[in-house]
């Protein structure tokens, strides 16, 4: 599948997905203005055209933005090597909205209809570290 940002600048290449994920939690919310609607499509992602601009935004995640016009491409998850880009990118894909994750950090003034496994921030880092945090 191929996306683009607003202005074109940057083309994001990867392989073809259908489920979306909603992140929920404070920095993402911070980052788009809502939930991140993400798509998980790992480590086989290639950008075209200008460089993406990149914000560590902690230390096992970096973010990565279009330095001219500011579309948020991608979260990269850097101990997997995973690339999460923003759906928004990807205008003639059919997505399903499958999950939400940091639900407890979901402010009350907004709600989806979609039936969706939800999980809360600390489920999150216990199925990414494997135990209890």
């Amino acid at each position: 599948m191929k996306g683009k940002c607003l202005c074109g600048a940057i083309e994001a290449v990867a392989d073809d997905k259908h489920d979306v994920g909603l992140c929920h939690c404070d920095m993402c919310r911070r980052w788009t203005g809502g939930p991140f609607f993400a798509v998980h499509c790992g480590p086989n992602v290639t950008f075209l055209g200008d460089t993406p601009a990149i914000y560590p935004s902690s230390e096992w995640a970096e973010r990565g933005f279009c330095a001219k016009c500011g579309t948020h491409l991608f979260y990269h998850l850097l101990p997997k090597n995973e690339y999460i880009l923003s759906a928004g990118l990807f205008q003639d894909q059919d997505f399903d909205l499958e999950s939400e994750i940091f639900i407890d950090e979901k402010p009350d003034y907004y709600a989806f209809s979609n039936e969706t496994e939800k999980l809360t921030g600390q489920q999150v880092f216990e199925q990414a570290t494997g135990k209890d945090s």
